[in-house]
């Protein structure tokens, strides 16, 4: 019990440092999906990026492993952009933003898709599909937040 009430502690204290702006960039940080580079996860392996491929794109600063990515990115970005503005895919499902952590990321149907913490993507993994439904169903409000 004590656990459940620190989770959801410190969720709302994410939730509260996580509300603004359409990609998720920690309070201290512009950078997307916490400076990984965001096609890296679609090779299988998540990379962080370099500075010398930074970005812009949405108001955040997205970083890639290699040149490649870096075009790659910008021919589709929506389809390496991590799902929900890279917040916490559970997090949304429960009609809240919190930070989404891309050591937490997982790709289903082709889509990213990260998570505060292992628990909770554990929790997120229990009904993926279910979750997504929800979540899909949240983000235009809690976009417009």
């Amino acid at each position: 019990m004590r656990t459940t009430w620190m989770l959801v502690a410190v969720l709302g204290l994410a939730t509260v440092v996580a509300r603004g702006g359409e990609v998720y960039t920690s309070l201290f940080s512009d950078k997307a999906v916490g400076g990984y580079d965001a096609v890296s996860f679609f090779e299988g392996r998540p990379v962080k990026g370099r500075a010398d491929t930074a970005l812009r794109h949405k108001g955040a600063v997205w970083l890639f492993a290699s040149e490649q990515n870096r075009a790659a990115f910008l021919r589709e970005p929506e389809r390496y952009e991590p799902q929900y503005g890279g917040y916490c895919a559970w997090a949304a499902a429960q009609g809240e933003r919190a930070p989404g952590d891309p050591e937490h990321g997982r790709i289903v149907e082709g889509r990213l898709y990260l998570n505060y913490s292992a628990k909770v993507q554990r929790d997120w993994e229990r009904d993926i599909p279910g979750f997504i439904r929800k979540a899909d169903a949240n983000w235009p409000r809690l976009r417009a937040e």
